[in-house]
């Protein structure tokens, strides 16, 4: 692994304004650089990068990070690809890992093995045991699969056997083999390997670490088809997209992203050059995932199998994306004949005949009207009625104003009622005044004194001291963000904002994670925040002298007063005097 110490020094050294120029021209504003965002469709800039904070952030989309996220989101690069990438441009060398990869950990340091390092020795090792097996070999061929495109997805093979690995890992007992998801426990307590005579399909984050695997059967009588790593610490099916790695680049460029059920068919429309496809991961789509596809493109098309099963689960990803629909967005839904699955469909038809059916999708409302006048002729009250009641849940879902009210008119007109009519006997709620009163919440939100500091902070880390620290006494996410925060900033006062951040990260959820990045972009850093710093600080260490007040003031009423010493209750008058 590369030191976390040297990420922090080429953070310090590298200029995020020079390394976005040159593959998204930016024009001077203010302080700072704005440009239209690469990463959604927008026709008036949103996107900025300041050159003081060293990162940058859409107000569009959301997206934002260092130099480091920016290669890998544009350009597609791994985590380690970027760093190098980087590093080259600036002069400086990488370091390299000390260890031997090739050979096993010594055993005293395989406890310590991370989930992300075991995983991807295991990748390597399912790569190269797919070179010697000529039965995978042969099964991916009679799938039409070329080696060029099994070694882009990285494609192994795990071998028949109950406790393979254990060549790769001397420590089978190893708890992070079992945390991993590479290994399972009986109840006898027996170990073996997860995944036995499957094609592999790594599963990669955003960083291009392997976060999990995908094992489909080579032998059609072997059951499940697809089987995939458990839900662990590094990886949620529902937050995660088989592909999407190595789709970003190719989704900008084509406008939009494909979502397909099965890892076999994003490699398989990979190999007929439609690499803008993606799958979930054993299971429906969710809002995560539409949000996810969102940063991306403006354009999302399901492709489902025309069959029972395939309308079922097109039915499911509607439910599924109702909440995170937003106006602007193109949600589409590409229904093949039930003969065909996307794999299928392109090796019979072609990239271009695979396209033209794309190109004819339905759009998401016209699926929901149909499915839900599929078996209502709405000949009848009763059958109104019925289409009404059908309807009424997912219309209270929808919070795109612009969406829910055209969608709100076709329902109505069907029924054979006026949209006030409806509205009023559906009693949904007015989305354009839902989406207000939202504003009007966000807009009356103080950020709360952690979040205050930790912006100062991040601004001026050389304002740490130990004495701050001290005063952070709660245990709440905000407040562990700002212990770590000062920690930081004591141990490195001259590291810029996005060094900080990099710091932090690992020990805050998205959500803050990217409540800091907003409020940091909003921060004007030509201000003098020494004042506002101080009366802050001083806050913070009355709440804290306070708080402590409160716990021995407790301590020492829940003694009797005759069980007290002298100085205890000098204590106690004195605190009771304060409050």
């Amino acid at each position: 692994m590369i030191p976390e110490s040297f990420i922090q020094e080429l953070l310090n050294r590298v200029d995020i304004v020079e390394v976005i120029d040159k593959a998204v021209p930016l024009k001077k504003a203010g302080a700072n650089y704005s440009a239209c965002c690469p990463f959604h469709n927008e026709k008036s800039p949103s996107f900025t990068v300041s050159p003081t904070k060293q990162f940058y952030h859409c107000f569009g989309c959301g997206a934002h990070g260092s130099a480091i996220s920016f290669l890998m989101e544009y350009n597609g690069l791994s985590f380690i690809e970027a760093i190098h990438d980087l590093a080259k441009n600036i002069g400086m060398i990488v370091p390299q890992e000390q260890r031997d990869p090739s050979q096993p950990a010594p055993p005293s340091k395989a406890v310590m093995l991370s989930l992300q390092e075991t995983l991807q020795q295991a990748a390597a090792y399912y790569k190269a045991e797919l070179k010697k097996s000529p039965r995978a070999i042969e099964y991916l061929k009679a799938r039409g699969l070329s080696g060029q495109i099994a070694a882009r997805f990285q494609i192994g093979y795990a071998p028949a056997g109950w406790q393979n690995l254990q060549t790769v890992f001397p420590q089978y007992e190893a708890e992070a083999l079992e945390t991993a998801g590479l290994v399972v426990q009986n109840e006898q307590g027996r170990r073996y390997d997860r995944f036995r005579d499957r094609i592999m399909f790594p599963i990669y984050n955003q960083k291009g670490e392997v976060i999990g695997f995908g094992g489909r059967v080579i032998n059609p009588e072997d059951t499940p088809k697809y089987y995939n790593s458990p839900e662990t610490p590094l990886f949620q099916k529902g937050h995660e997209l088989y592909g999407l790695f190595m789709a970003r680049r190719a989704i900008r460029d084509a406008g939009r992203v494909l979502v397909v059920e099965g890892y076999m068919d994003v490699v398989a429309l990979a190999q007929y050059g439609i690499d803008y496809a993606v799958a979930a991961l054993g299971t429906a789509t969710t809002p995560f995932h539409v949000a996810k596809l969102m940063r991306q493109t403006d354009e999302i098309v399901f492709s489902f199998d025309g069959d029972k099963a395939g309308r079922t689960a097109a039915w499911r990803a509607v439910m599924n994306a109702l909440p995170a629909i937003k106006d602007g967005l193109k949600l589409r839904f590409l229904f093949l004949p039930q003969e065909h699955d996307p794999d299928s469909f392109v090796r019979e038809f072609g990239k271009a005949a695979f396209e033209a059916e794309m190109n004819k999708a339905m759009p998401l409302s016209q699926y929901i009207i149909q499915h839900l006048s599929e078996q209502n002729p709405l000949a009848s009250q009763e059958d109104k009625v019925q289409f009404l009641n059908d309807a009424e849940p997912i219309l209270k879902q929808i919070q795109a104003p612009r969406y829910a009210t055209l969608l709100r008119k076709k329902v109505a007109e069907l029924a054979g009622l006026g949209e006030g009519e409806m509205q009023r006997m559906l009693k949904l709620p007015n989305p354009a005044k839902v989406q207000q009163k939202a504003v009007r919440q966000r807009a009356r939100t103080t950020l709360s004194i952690y979040v205050r500091l930790a912006l100062m902070l991040l601004m001026q880390p050389q304002w740490a001291t130990p004495d701050l620290l001290a005063n952070v006494t709660g245990e709440g996410e905000e407040e562990n963000m700002l212990r770590v925060l000062v920690k930081a900033a004591i141990s490195q006062p001259q590291s810029r904002p996005v060094v900080l951040l990099q710091m932090i990260t690992p020990y805050i959820s998205e959500v803050l994670r990217n409540q800091l990045h907003r409020e940091l972009s909003l921060l004007d850093e030509s201000l003098d925040f020494a004042l506002e710093f101080e009366a802050t600080r001083t806050q913070l260490a009355d709440m804290a002298h306070n708080k402590r007040d409160k716990t021995m003031l407790n301590q020492l009423t829940e003694k009797p007063f005759s069980a007290l010493s002298d100085a205890e209750r000098e204590a106690l008058r004195q605190l009771t005097s304060k409050r």
